[in-house]
């Protein structure tokens, strides 16, 4: 009689104690699997190439805007995933600015007059984007294949 109730009690404790690791472990793979959703939808954005133009430029600024938004609103409790999410908020945010600031650029080139100045200006502008563009892509570039990576191994390594 007393080792069943030793084992009426141990396997209730025991499966409550099962159930909250696997709650967990689900917790953090949740985390990692919101995490990744809202860093592909940027990247996705940036792969459609709307930043031909001063509007779709301007839009692509605005749309990376919202994921550095959307990253902030995800409040991921898991300490390596936050470290994680600041640095792609901080990617997406910097791409934002990068293109803001090529789309005014490129607005001012369209603005320019048919003169010397007007082509002055035409070539500043073109200088201007080429430079905030290519270093706001090869930082950013960086910066994501590294955190991207450290994202994977991390998440990879919970689900195990």
């Amino acid at each position: 009689m007393f080792v069943w109730r030793k084992r009426v009690v141990i396997v209730p404790v025991s499966l409550s104690i099962a159930l909250l690791l696997t709650g967990c472990a689900e917790d953090q793979a949740s985390q990692c699997h919101r995490l990744i959703q809202v860093v592909n939808e940027g990247n996705a954005l940036i792969d459609q190439n709307k930043g031909q133009q001063v509007i779709t430029s301007w839009q692509l600024s605005k749309d990376l805007e919202a994921i550095t938004k959307s990253l902030d609103e995800l409040k991921l409790s898991d300490p390596q995933l936050q470290q994680v999410q600041g640095g792609f908020m901080r990617v997406f945010e910097n791409l934002s600015q990068a293109i803001a600031k090529a789309s005014q650029a490129l607005g001012a080139a369209k603005n320019a007059e048919a003169s010397a100045s007007g082509r002055e200006k035409l070539q500043q502008a073109r200088k201007e984007i080429d430079t905030v563009l290519t270093n706001a892509a090869k930082t950013a570039g960086k910066d994501s294949d590294v955190l991207v990576k450290q994202l994977n191994q991390y998440c990879s390594q919970r689900r195990e």
